[in-house]
């Protein structure tokens, strides 16, 4: 067999794997039965006559042929789908952009640089989609996504080890804050000491993939009292305000909290910083992305 025999629908099914990182995922997201997932992945592998993927337990990695693959299957669909909205009338070039951000990102830097590109360039589309780091970076690998901005803490590693790899810029690096109940003890005005927290109660969810807690100050050295879990940022931030507890946010997001919320930086050990960073595939960046990355960079800044 040529690669030439290769078909259509067996890399939009490879590309769909390779973002969700499980076949179980990418047939749940196609509306297929896993095991026409299976199918096609098996032909493309008959086709390149090597393994795409590497199965491990909890999901799947992409080979070094898996990633040639890949690269080139991204550039072959975005061909064919160009030439789809051609024929509908619509212009090659759509100016449209694809941008995944992670949750906190999503209460002000997003919504605003979505909003000043929209008046500077009211042509360009922006499709935004929320999810964690993994999910994101597998987007950007798999041509989903154009642009991610992904929040990273110390030691400050890539997000991931895979080649090539990808484009980093720090759009922002603060510290991370502490909020509590208005009402609270620790309300009063000034940073708190880190030794003010233990015994504290906390509002807390698991950080995907780093068996950590998000939402507890980092370091305590006490096992540290959960009294309510959730991801969503307004959901802990509203337990805040209702008195059930404490927890972290970034200093971004400070001007974002409900009434009953006070915001207080935290001193002593060692610093938190936190950094929101832009992530892209190397390479030439299209005109509607460079542009919302150079908004992106204003509106952190400012």
């Amino acid at each position: 067999m040529d690669f030439g025999d290769v078909t259509l629908l067996a890399l939009r099914v490879f590309r769909e794997v390779a973002e969700r990182g499980t076949l179980t995922a990418a047939a749940t997201a196609l509306g297929y039965t896993q095991s026409a997932v299976s199918r096609q992945i098996a032909s493309l592998e008959r086709v390149t006559r090597t393994p795409v993927l590497e199965r491990r337990p909890g999901g799947v990695r992409l080979t070094a042929a898996g990633n040639v693959v890949l690269r080139r299957a991204v550039a072959v669909l975005d061909e064919i789908d160009a030439a789809g909205r051609e024929l509908a009338g619509l212009p090659a070039d759509a100016g449209t952009v694809r941008l995944g951000w992670f949750p906190s990102t999503g209460a002000v830097l997003v919504p605003r640089a979505v909003a000043e590109l929209r008046r500077t360039h009211p042509a360009v589309t922006v499709v935004t989609r929320e999810g964690t780091t993994p999910v994101l970076v597998r987007a950007l690998r798999a041509g989903t996504i154009d642009l991610a901005v992904l929040g990273s803490a110390p030691p400050f590693r890539p997000p991931d080890a895979e080649t090539p790899a990808l484009r980093l810029e720090t759009l922002a690096e603060r510290s991370l804050c502490l909020a509590v109940p208005a009402g609270h003890p620790l309300a009063g005005a000034g940073p708190v000491d880190v030794e003010d927290l233990r015994g504290q109660r906390w509002i807390a969810a698991p950080s995907a993939g780093e068996g950590t807690l998000m939402g507890v100050w980092p370091g305590l050295d006490e096992r540290p009292e959960i009294a309510h879990t959730a991801r969503d940022w307004l959901a802990k931030l509203n337990l805040v305000a209702a008195g059930c507890g404490l927890t972290t946010l970034p200093a971004s997001l400070a001007e974002a909290v409900p009434p009953g919320v006070r915001v207080l930086a935290v001193r002593g050990g060692p610093a938190e910083r936190r950094r929101v960073v832009l992530a892209r595939l190397p390479g030439p960046v299209p005109e509607p992305a460079a542009l919302l990355a150079d908004v992106l960079r204003r509106v952190a800044a400012g």
